[in-house]
């Protein structure tokens, strides 16, 4: 199967930004350990701070991917275009959130992007991309 993670804005901080909430580990040591946990996938991945960017990633995956795991990081929060654009493909896609939104700020506890996915999954640290990979290979 082969899988895409897609990680929007400041997301390339994982290990530097508030690591008392986001933790040390930055994503692409991460990666490591989960393609190592997941050899029987091909999982690729790609990050950006621009929406624009993450809808063109979102629209080529499809048909190029059998599904697509992603953090919008705050797009979640604001983007109607992105969750127009999950709705809009034909593959699967998850949302992982590495921090339990529902017990953060107001403003963070709803997810436009979230309404659009297939399954969502909050507050399992980076192992929530893991359970993600796992919930595709599942279905």
């Amino acid at each position: 199967m082969k899988i895409l993670i897609l990680n929007g804005p400041n997301l390339n901080l994982l290990g530097k930004r508030e690591p008392e909430i986001y933790g040390h580990l930055s994503f692409e040591e991460y990666l490591v350990q989960l393609r190592e946990c997941f050899p029987q996938h091909e999982i690729a991945y790609f990050q950006t701070n621009h929406e624009g960017i993450m809808i063109d990633k979102l629209q080529e995956a499809d048909g190029q991917y059998d599904a697509v795991v992603m953090n919008p990081g705050g797009y979640a929060h604001t983007s109607i275009a992105l969750a127009d654009c999950v709705r809009s493909i034909g593959i699967p896609v998850i949302e992982v959130h590495i921090s339990d939104i529902s017990k953060r700020e107001p403003y963070r506890r709803h997810s436009y992007t979230a309404e659009a996915c297939v399954k969502w999954i909050y507050g399992l640290g980076m192992e929530g991309y893991a359970k993600a990979i796992e919930a595709i290979s599942q279905d």
